[in-house]
């Protein structure tokens, strides 16, 4: 039994009408589901991805308006790490970057930039073999597009305190350093552990709330006892309609989720239409007038392609 790469990672945003149109306009990616956050439902959960809304590419964010600036510490992610066609796709997006006033240096064949809230990112040229996870979009032609995601980098204070439980418990394969791989069958995604900044971390906005990594839909028993053996402690399997998850914290500190691929966003709307209206998951639909009245308004995004 192996996860499947990353499944989403989930961030947190003080402006919605913003972060839409950075993740839209600018970096290409689909609104695959506008929804709410079910923990607190008079605040958006948007997810943004591939035109299937796949797992693999799901970039998600809680929109807390007005929340302070976050800074990433010790037991936070700090980097979402991306694939990329290659050094041409790197030279296209350092260029569209730097025209919407990012800031992005080349570094080791890959490129680092922000979103406006100081979300870091990093391109890479993809070796992985995976199947290419592609948003269409008319400014970003398909073999420049961000292929989805490769890793994550998190910032702890003792590396070694997570190695036995990644290797052990979650069966990621080790790659050298503190870094390692969840790698099932079809897909694969990297988790590296770098030293932290003396500053204390900060959650707020323009920071990493959790990564979830993907498994198979009758595998959360399993999962769960492992990461109960490994000196975690899962919740119960909390359904969450699109998908189900545990979550549990690792060793260094970092919150971990394991979803499930699957039932998918199309479990309330057809694949043409995902994210152009709110959707409710059902035990959420009877608050449907209030919610209206209390969300931000957000700017119009293109439709996938028909």
């Amino acid at each position: 039994m192996k996860l499947e790469g990353i499944h989403h990672i989930t961030a947190i945003t003080a402006d919605a009408p913003r972060n839409v149109d950075f993740y839209t306009r600018v970096l290409g990616l689909r609104l695959v589901k506008k929804t709410v956050n079910q923990d607190d439902p008079t605040v958006y959960h948007l997810f943004y991805g591939d035109d299937e809304g796949s797992p693999g590419n799901d970039l998600t964010f809680f929109e807390y308006p007005g929340a302070p600036r976050g800074r990433p510490g010790a037991g936070m992610v700090y980097r979402v790490v991306w694939r990329v066609g290659g050094d041409d796709a790197l030279g296209f997006w350092e260029e569209r970057l730097r025209a919407e006033d990012a800031s992005a240096r080349r570094a080791d064949g890959s490129l680092v930039f922000a979103d406006p809230e100081g979300l870091e990112h990093e391109l890479r040229a993809d070796a992985s073999g995976d199947e290419p996870l592609l948003a269409d979009h008319p400014e970003v032609p398909a073999e420049v597009a961000l292929r989805g995601f490769d890793g994550v980098r998190a910032f702890a204070s003792d590396a070694e305190a997570s190695r036995s439980f990644l290797q052990d418990a979650l069966a990621f394969d080790a790659r050298g350093g503190a870094e390692w791989e969840a790698r099932g069958e079809a897909r694969g995604g990297t988790y590296a552990l770098d030293a932290p900044p003396s500053e204390r971390g900060v959650g707020g906005a323009g920071t990493v709330h959790h990564v979830a990594w993907a498994s198979g839909m009758n595998e959360h028993p399993e999962w769960g006892r492992l990461a109960a053996a490994g000196g975690a402690t899962p919740t119960p399997v909390v359904d969450r309609f699109y998908f189900r998850s545990i979550y549990f914290r690792e060793p260094s500190g970092v919150l971990f989720e394991i979803a499930t691929i699957g039932p998918g966003f199309t479990a309330d709307e057809p694949l043409e239409t995902l994210g152009e209206a709110l959707s409710l998951p059902p035990n959420f639909e009877h608050l449907r007038d209030r919610l209206e009245q209390v969300l931000t308004p957000l700017p119009a995004t293109r439709p996938a392609r028909r």
